[in-house]
């Protein structure tokens, strides 16, 4: 414990024993223990943290072959499909409109 040996601590409690007194040794060492648990669970929390954190910040890998293979694969799909909607479209696109006459009623103006 802090590199001391069972002589240095002997050392300490006997100049402890002394300065303090019996009377109120024992409650020093009580709030000391306490203090001491207290300092012990705070380091061990902020390990905790320290450790989670440096997780969290790991790189995530590259994916893998099978994604990029699915990735391309879809995105294959994803433009025959569209290049089929646009065909469509432009199709439609090239019909005549309709002609309406500006005197006709459209049946969604509402009647008041």
């Amino acid at each position: 414990m802090f590199g001391l040996g069972m002589p240095e601590i002997l050392l300490i409690l006997a100049i402890a024993l002394i300065v303090i007194g019996p009377q109120k040794l024992p409650e020093l060492a009580k709030t000391l223990g306490r203090a001491l648990g207290e300092f012990k669970r705070s380091a061990q929390d902020l390990k905790r943290a320290i450790d989670i954190e440096s997780t969290v910040n790991e790189p995530v890998p590259p994916p893998s072959k099978k994604v990029k293979d699915i990735i391309k694969e879809t995105n294959a799909k994803n433009s025959a499909e569209g290049k089929d909607e646009n065909q469509e479209t432009e199709s439609d696109t090239k019909a005549s409109p309709e002609a309406v006459s500006p005197d006709s009623k459209d049946e969604t103006t509402p009647k008041a």
